[in-house]
């Protein structure tokens, strides 16, 4: 199989927080990315970080790692070529709502050591979720997910990539919520669809 020809990819998330103290938390999370549904690897990602809440309600500070092995095709031929990256980031991350609707502001900064080559890039994320069988997001709600995320290189091109995804999702109680969406990812001469499965685990 060729990768390229298939357009639609998939992506398995399980996004961990582990709260140490009032203050502190550990934050990890395993991606599994495919060029289709399931058995042609893309990207395995492996993140985690140690965060500290400040004093202000929903403000949080990260300083964390990245593994990452990439599987790329090359060119056009079913050949494939393992790339290993090591990223270190730092991150804030607070959040805010407007009634029933509740906003997500990430900025992050990579550096990012692939290979023998050295990068770096500024992320800012932006994410909203509305509740639909209740005015809040609690035990049994269901809701809508959206986000777009912006990555900027440091150096090169100015605009790396743009994610932007749709999705509903389901929390099942304070400590586990399900979705599942849609992600289109526009690069500067392309872009890929992707459909996402994500679980997220607070405890």
């Amino acid at each position: 199989m060729v990768a390229q020809d298939s357009d639609l990819g998939s992506w398995y998330l399980y996004l961990g927080n582990k709260k140490l103290n009032n203050q502190w938390n550990l934050h990890h999370e395993i991606q599994y990315r495919n060029y289709d549904g399931i058995g042609d690897l893309e990207q395995l990602l492996l993140r985690t970080g140690v965060g500290y809440n400040l004093k202000e309600n929903n403000n949080n500070l990260l300083l964390g790692y990245g593994y990452i092995l990439s599987e790329n095709y090359v060119d056009d031929s079913s050949e494939k070529q393992s790339v290993i990256e090591h990223r270190i980031f730092q991150q804030f991350q607070t959040k805010h709502a407007l009634g029933v609707f509740k906003f997500k502001h990430r900025f992050r900064f990579e550096q990012r050591f692939i290979e023998d080559d050295f990068k770096s890039r500024l992320r800012y994320f932006l994410s909203l979720s509305i509740p639909l069988n209740s005015l809040e997001i609690k035990k049994n709600t269901l809701y809508l997910s959206v986000y777009n995320e912006l990555f900027l290189n440091t150096a090169s091109e100015l605009i790396d990539r743009n994610r932007l995804y749709g999705g509903i999702g389901y929390k099942i109680n304070d400590t586990l919520k399900l979705e599942l969406g849609y992600m289109n990812q526009f690069f500067e001469t392309s872009s890929r669809d992707q459909i996402n499965t994500i679980m997220y685990i607070n405890f």
